[in-house]
């Protein structure tokens, strides 16, 4: 049960961090936060766990958080403050590919210790983020717009723009579902057979939907702590 304890530890320390980074830095910090769990999160996706009876990636609830920062964000300041932050979580991805492959191409001394362990271990970054930057653009740009779809929706029936938020809010079970297969396919198709494939989509999406239904009260709270920015 460690792994499960773990992975809702973290769930709690990260949801609670992007609350408390909207609470006392507002919209830029919470921008400067999502770049962290893009970067975080592309390397923690290299490691597989056993969890809740399936086989799964780690990052899960980091990749999770991004959806998150910009629900808060759409909510709160708008539409176009949603697609920056995007863009600055993209902006990270690909620094990130470049700097990191550039530690691939260092002569290491002879007393170094470290090279052999960060080649090993980040061989195959390149690829994983690289399809992390493709499914991370394409999942969020569709999960802002659907968010923002479901406003228009929710705002006809109400009359009013701030009831229904649990309902914008779906727009994210939508938008994980693309990121967890697009992602599987991206990242690992080739890497693993396909029982492995299947158990990591599986399990991916699953977890992210109770992270989503998870980060619903996160928002009507950074919404009630800061209306605009």
């Amino acid at each position: 049960m460690i792994n499960e304890f773990l992975l809702i530890f973290v769930m709690i320390i990260v949801y609670g961090a992007a609350l408390l980074t909207w609470r006392f830095t507002g919209l830029a910090g919470l921008m400067c936060y999502n770049v962290f769990i893009v970067i975080v999160a592309n390397i923690e996706v290299l490691m597989l766990v056993d969890a809740f009876g399936a086989e799964m990636t780690l990052g899960n609830v980091l990749f999770a958080a991004t959806f998150l920062v910009t629900d808060i964000i759409s909510e709160t300041t708008g539409k176009q403050a949603a697609q920056r932050s995007v863009l600055l979580g993209m902006g990270a991805a690909l620094l990130f590919i470049v700097v990191s492959g550039t530690w691939m191409l260092y002569i290491p001394s002879a007393n170094d210790w470290a090279t052999p362990a960060v080649r090993e271990l980040f061989a195959h970054t390149p690829r994983l983020v690289a399809a992390s930057f493709i499914v991370y653009a394409v999942s969020q740009y569709f999960d802002i717009w659907l968010y923002h779809k479901f406003w228009a929706l929710t705002t006809a029936i109400a009359g009013d723009r701030r009831p229904f938020l649990w309902v914008r809010n779906a727009s994210t079970l939508v938008s994980q579902f693309i990121n967890s297969a697009l992602y599987t396919l991206l990242a690992f198709g080739g890497m693993y057979d396909g029982a492995t494939l299947r158990s990591i989509l599986l399990s991916t999406y699953v977890i992210y939907a109770i992270l989503s239904l998870c980060d619903t009260p996160v928002i009507y709270l950074a919404r009630n702590m800061k209306k605009t920015e």
